[in-house]
């Protein structure tokens, strides 16, 4: 039985996308946005309950590590996640080989710097630094 003699319509269709690929980075896209709901709302709720807002009491708040790190993961799952939404967009819109890789470059650069340089303010907080 070849790939397209399934009994199921599953069976049928898989692996006959037009990459043939592509399965894996939907779901991480999907599961990374319920983190992002999930650690937002957390993110959400936290502030509610602080009793100001203001720089001593944040930093106090993050010092915690109840509460650093949540905040770790929630910045790497937002880089991520901003990561493979404009990598899509990328690779939908830019056809040029060269052009895409360039800026699929670019991006990945940018997200690693930003998620570096947010970890690193957090953990200069969370471990006693001067913000």
């Amino acid at each position: 039985m070849s790939v397209g003699e399934s009994a199921t319509a599953l069976g049928r269709v898989r692996g006959l996308g037009s990459a043939h690929h592509g399965g894996n980075q939907w779901i991480r896209e999907r599961l990374s946005s319920i983190a992002l709901l999930l650690l937002g709302s957390w993110l959400l709720a936290s502030f509610m309950f602080l009793p100001s807002l203001d720089q001593r009491t944040v930093v106090e708040w993050l010092r915690l590590p109840s509460v650093a790190v949540p905040m770790a993961i929630f910045i790497v799952v937002s880089f991520a996640h901003g990561l493979d939404g404009m990598k899509v967009v990328v690779d939908d819109y830019v056809h040029e080989p060269g052009n895409n890789f360039a800026l699929n470059t670019v991006l990945l650069f940018a997200a690693v710097g930003g998620a570096g340089l947010a970890l690193f303010a957090l953990a200069k907080i969370a471990f006693g630094g001067q913000a």
